[in-house]
């Protein structure tokens, strides 16, 4: 109960005591995420797949329980650790902004949603949770909301993420019909007493889900405009929370998912292109945070190739390791906008001499994101690599791979090592220090969790072929004056990337379209509440009777 609780308490309580007393606030906030944090790490050896707390509802939501199993609680110990951090680090990166006492509430209750959705044991609770992360992810993105790029951010990520919960709720509704149960456990034990038809709405429901919170291809466009947030909910988003929550689905529900035909090479395809796309975006991006938000895209879709292929141990490993050097990077380059004032990669360089600890940060970060011996990026990424796969599949990966590798030393070049500098700095306070350097020595220490795969990485061929292509994106970029001519031959690829590949082009397309349906559809609005609340109905009875439709039992 503590676990759940906590963070709701929090936020509740910084809430109540509000931004008239600064020192309280802050460590109200800093008190009750640490303490969850605490909890959910004491809590890792008393692992259970038996409900701890059980409310029953009635009706037709039947019972609200909480499960804290070894996945729960691995989802839970990397958001409300990574959260607590995101908290310390607020303290000088916010320092003198307004309504902080509403920005640390919503970091709490994001924090608390998250933990509650990986321990729901009812889907419609699970639903329910889905919900309130996004709702926050939308209000902290737009916590400035006097710049306008943030509340555009902030509107597309609620639109693209409530695609993915239409997804999401057709897929627990049909469950539920299907099963007579809104219990996970249900779904992942009796998963095969589902029909053909009603197992493809589930599967591809809840893959559309967790493409859409994942930002994963074709859904991945909302993840670059959610920069425009504070940077410490940068990092909670991309992560601890959010994005991991899609991937969370995913490793779930695949025992019975991945029996629906094509489901499985349908979640190889779509990490495949997240992974490419993601990190050809990222090669060419000129703002520091969006690079970072591309990698975010890449790295999940390493995680999602994972699922695919069946390897669910790797992917909680990796997205372990993913989530502290990730979280680092991400905080990194807060201390660099709040030391520079400016996060375009043309106005920064050459601040290794006055950012010191930043900088050591920030490359154990970018070595671990580029599968470098022997930080926690390398075990885990080469874990993935080295599960059997399709041939194909692991080429395209390989390549995903190098590129990661290439804009990995772009980036850690461009801000801290080139001589052109032209930005002020001073190095990072004492708050941000003391979230930074935790997640650097777990970056360098978090893969002994994994101690017992270890040796597979080891004793594998594959590895060597894995780092043979992490080599050649780092040889790449220090031979990039002697490769012009070849980089000058991709300027289509560069235009491309630049363009987001189009997408969201055809996102214009599509809202056009919308409206212009609207527009048409106006007239049969009467005006008349009668009417308007019978066709209501009808369509209610119809939805109703679709999912209640025999054929899908």
């Amino acid at each position: 109960m503590c676990l759940v609780g906590l963070p709701w308490i929090g936020a509740a309580t910084v809430w109540w005591v509000g931004d008239t007393h600064p020192r309280s606030r802050n460590a109200l906030a800093v008190a009750f995420s640490s303490a969850t944090a605490l909890v959910s790490v004491a809590l890792l050896p008393r692992a259970t797949s038996s409900p701890i707390l059980k409310f029953s509802v009635g009706g037709a939501f039947g019972d609200f329980t909480f499960v804290p199993d070894e996945l729960a609680l691995w989802m839970s110990t990397i958001a409300s650790t990574i959260g607590t951090l995101a908290v310390i680090f607020s303290l000088d990166y916010m320092r003198g902004e307004s309504g902080l006492a509403r920005y640390y509430a919503l970091l709490l209750v994001f924090m608390a949603a998250m933990v509650g959705l990986v321990l729901s044991g009812s889907l419609l609770l699970l639903l329910v949770f889905w919900e309130i992360v996004g709702l926050c992810s939308c209000l902290l993105i737009a916590f400035h909301p006097d710049q306008p790029l943030a509340v555009s951010g902030a509107i597309r990520a609620l639109i693209q993420t409530q695609i993915g919960g239409i997804g999401l709720l057709a897929g627990v509704l049909v469950a539920r019909t299907s099963l007579g149960s809104d219990q996970a456990s249900a779904l992942v034990l009796n998963g095969s007493a589902l029909s053909a038809p009603a197992l493809t709405i589930v599967a591809y429901g809840f893959l559309v889900a967790a493409c859409a919170k994942s930002a994963q291809v074709p859904f991945h466009t909302w993840l670059p405009g959610a920069m425009e947030a504070p940077t410490p909910v940068s990092a909670l988003i991309h992560a601890a929370t959010m994005v991991n929550a899609g991937v969370y689905l995913l490793l779930r529900f695949s025992p019975v998912l991945s029996a629906a035909a094509g489901w499985s090479q349908m979640v190889i395809l779509v990490g495949l292109a997240s992974s490419l796309l993601g990190g050809v975006m990222a090669l060419v991006s000129a703002d520091l945070k969006r690079v970072l938000a591309y990698s975010t895209i890449s790295q999940l879709g390493l995680l999602f190739y994972a699922v695919g292929i069946n390897a669910p141990f790797a992917a909680q490993f990796h997205m372990l390791s993913h989530a502290i050097f990730k979280g680092l990077l991400f905080l990194c380059a807060g201390a660099v906008i709040h030391a520079t004032g400016t996060r375009e990669l043309d106005r920064l360089g050459g601040l290794a001499r006055r950012m010191p600890i930043v900088t050591a940060t920030f490359v154990v970060g970018a070595l671990a994101l580029a599968g470098v011996p022997f930080l926690n990026g390398f075990w885990s990424k080469e874990l993935i690599l080295d599960q059997p796969g399709p041939e194909w599949a692991r080429l395209t990966m390989l390549i995903a791979s190098a590129l990661t590798a290439l804009y990995a030393a772009r980036v850690t070049w461009l801000v801290f090592f080139r001589t052109d500098a032209t930005a002020r700095a001073h190095d990072a306070p004492v708050a941000m220090r003391v979230a930074l350097i935790p997640l650097a020595v777990a970056t360098a220490l978090s893969w002994m969790v994994g101690w017992s795969e270890i040796a597979e990485v080891l004793t594998s061929p594959a590895t060597l072929v894995g780092l043979s292509a992490t080599l050649a994106g780092g040889a790449v970029w220090y031979w990039r004056d002697r490769l012009a001519v070849v980089t000058g031959r991709l300027a289509w690829l560069r235009a491309a990337a630049l363009a987001d590949f189009g997408f969201p082009r055809l996102e214009q397309l599509l809202t056009t379209f919308a409206i212009g349906a609207a527009a048409r559809l106006q007239a049969t609005q009467t005006g008349r509440l009668s009417w308007n609340l019978a066709a209501m109905f009808t369509g209610l009875s119809l939805t109703l009777a679709v999912l209640a439709y025999g054929g899908l039992r």
